[in-house]
């Protein structure tokens, strides 16, 4: 029999145990794989994945691919041997994740395709729904400018979702190209979604129409930046509507100041959060139908049926702006930086 001492010690050593155990979680590890942290909005995607992981008792690892399809391929076995038993994976490049990916879901590891697709009908597919992005970018900007030279500044190749958001443009823009009002003089994707690359693309297309150029959709705000930095350099910027996604700080500052017409507010929290979400749940062993609000979904380039939740996105332009603020998604003073008194109502 143990002694009065030593059960004590005994009882201390498991209390110390047991209080070990729930400092670690009883959640599942669940990995992130990052295409790049370039962009402004996936630190917050981040902050809105690590505290609902960690909320239902999970650790979160990650890693940065930077930019790179190739870093992304080895960052993903390295997640999986940190213990990941479920994984988000934000594609670099859709395709070229695909042996990484498929070799996670022969090892019973489950996968939710993060805001861009990994068109793989085991992998649960959570975005935006970009087509209405797409459409939501161009009616702002047909609504400034309802005739003339449209240039297109899309995404990256790599990415399904620039075609996604070109193909909710045409949706909107089809009926005034096809009636001559608009012309399109000037398509591109857009490298890496890099702004450098989209400034580079945007100056060839004003070099090549003589800076006769109307209106610019820009895939993101990124983009749109590239754009308006070209614009600007011809005295362009504030003249010629552009369209951005995204909301970040900066971009919303330009629509305030009338160098941006619209953003699309895409709630990084409320995709992080549900990513986290529905990664808990899939290690736990539900399968993908049986996430509340999932629906099937075969309209990718491939045609393979996913299951998927789309979420709804907001067209922000400067009448709106309020919508951002008050959702605490940025300060008024960010906003309002630089612009003139009486301008902009959320300024007031």
């Amino acid at each position: 029999m143990l002694s009065k001492k030593h059960l004590l010690v005994s009882l201390a050593a498991l209390a110390l145990s047991a209080n070990a155990a729930l400092a670690q979680g009883k959640g599942p590890v669940v990995g992130v794989s990052w295409s790049n942290f370039q962009e402004e909005r996936w630190k917050t995607d981040e902050a809105a994945i690590k505290a609902a992981v960690e909320k239902a008792g999970g650790t979160y690892v990650s890693a940065d691919a930077q930019s790179s399809p190739a870093k992304q391929l080895t960052d993903i076995e390295s997640l999986i041997a940190r213990g990941a038993k479920a994984l988000i994976v934000l594609a670099q490049d859709a395709d070229a994740v695909r042996p990484a990916v498929e070799k996670a879901v022969a090892e019973g590891i489950p996968i939710v395709g993060y805001d861009r697709l990994i068109e793989i009908p085991q992998v649960f597919y959570l975005t935006f729904d970009n087509v209405e992005v797409g459409r939501l970018q161009a009616r702002e900007v047909l609504k400034v400018k309802p005739e003339g030279n449209y240039v297109f500044i899309k995404g990256s190749g790599a990415d399904p979702n620039a075609n996604f958001l070109f193909q909710g443009s045409m949706e909107v823009l089809k009926p005034a190209i096809d009636a001559g009002k608009i012309k399109n003089v000037g398509e591109a994707y857009t490298d890496g979604w890099l702004p450098a690359n989209a400034q580079r693309n945007m100056e060839q297309f004003l070099t090549k129409n003589n800076n006769k150029v109307d209106a610019v959709v820009a895939a993101n705000d990124g983009t749109a930046g590239g754009s308006i930095a070209a614009l600007a350099a011809q005295g362009l910027a504030g003249s010629v509507p552009v369209s951005g996604q995204d909301a970040d700080k900066a971009a919303l500052n330009r629509v305030a100041l009338g160098t941006q017409t619209v953003s699309v507010f895409k709630d990084a929290r409320e995709l992080g959060r549900n990513a986290a979400e529905i990664a808990v749940q899939l290690a736990g062993g539900k399968k993908l139908n049986e996430i509340q609000g999932s629906t099937s979904w075969n309209l990718g380039p491939k045609k393979q049926n996913m299951t998927a939740i789309f979420l709804k996105p907001v067209a922000i332009t400067k009448d709106n702006l309020d919508v951002v603020v008050n959702a605490g998604w940025v300060t008024k003073d960010v906003v309002c930086q630089g612009v003139k008194p009486g301008s902009v109502k959320v300024c007031n």
